[in-house]
């Protein structure tokens, strides 16, 4: 077999079918947007099988970027999950078929309580579609399963709808990264956008003096494992000489760089940055200035650590 080619028509017949749900697109779609924009509750997602799994997905996405969602299982909320609904909330409800049981089983007691209903559904003349307040179509031609049977078509189609009504409601509310940190914190991006400089930074620091001789300036480098070493006087910064400061010095001057002192090698008037700028913020700057290790001051424009950026 030509696994390969298999593969192709594969994600030939998927990409047709998202080009096919673009076009479907409606009004409706921009009510769905409002409804859950302007929801004071949270959007409730329902689903059995397939449709679960999509449904938990679309509330990973929804709630990391700013529309507050969870998922009820149709069958658990029969025994007591239900609980968890207030009429404020806004609940969306997947079944291709459009007529699931377990979901459909749902529809009285959420019109008692005053639900909002969406329907994801491929059938708008289905008992679903037709008890819902909005009804959205993720009707495929076929699964692109060989028997037109396991859900594979519809699920791709389903999942990027989700993601259409998470990308406009961020647009909407002009979600930012930061914003996005916030629900992020133990990830990379929430560590760089939400941590300040004052939170990473060395403050073992590596200080020659004016008068350090070459072969020193080397040994304090190693010793601090950063590739620099800070210039100080009386306390006060000087300059900073980097693994490049050395490299330049070895280039220009050969054999008579082992003579220079600490204060013919440094660089003078080195970048610093204040130790409460986000850390985000502070590798921004570093990229700009292509800098590997930035030098730390406080209000006082003392110097209290280093911080380093590896890209």
């Amino acid at each position: 077999m030509d696994y390969l080619q298999i593969a192709r028509e594969t994600l030939g017949v998927e990409e047709k079918a998202l080009g096919q749900l673009s076009e479907k697109l409606d009004d409706t779609f921009t009510e769905v947007v409002d409804l859950i924009l302007n929801c004071k509750g949270r959007l409730v997602i329902g689903g059995i099988g397939k449709s679960g799994l999509v449904g938990k997905k679309m509330v990973a996405t929804f709630a990391s970027t700013g529309t507050p969602s969870f998922f009820l299982h149709p069958t658990e909320a029969f025994h007591g999950d239900l609980g968890m609904l207030k009429p404020i909330d806004v609940v969306m409800l997947i079944s291709y078929s459009g007529e699931t049981d377990d979901v459909n089983e749902l529809i009285p007691s959420l019109k008692n309580f005053g639900n909002k209903i969406i329907a994801l559904t491929s059938n708008k003349n289905s008992t679903l579609a037709r008890h819902a307040d909005y009804v959205l179509d993720i009707r495929v031609e076929r699964e692109v399963c060989p028997n037109n049977l396991a859900p594979t078509t519809s699920v791709v189609v389903t999942m990027a709808l989700g993601d259409a009504l998470a990308v406009c409601l961020m647009r909407a509310r002009d979600f930012q990264p930061e914003d996005f940190a916030k629900f992020h914190p133990g990830g990379s991006l929430g560590r760089r956008l939400l941590c300040r400089v004052k939170d990473q930074m060395q403050t073992r620091l590596p200080i020659a003096a004016l008068t350090t001789s070459f072969t020193d300036c080397l040994t304090i480098m190693n010793e601090g494992r950063m590739g620099v070493a800070l210039v100080m006087e009386q306390q006060q910064l000087r300059g900073i000489i980097t693994d490049g400061d050395i490299r330049r010095a070895l280039t220009a001057n050969g054999a008579n760089t082992l003579s220079k002192t600490a204060q013919e090698l440094m660089t003078s008037h080195p970048k610093t940055i204040h130790q409460d700028t986000y850390l985000s913020e502070a590798e921004n700057y570093m990229k700009a200035h292509k800098i590997h290790s930035l030098v730390v001051v406080d209000d006082a424009q003392n110097v209290v650590g280093l911080v380093e950026f590896s890209s």
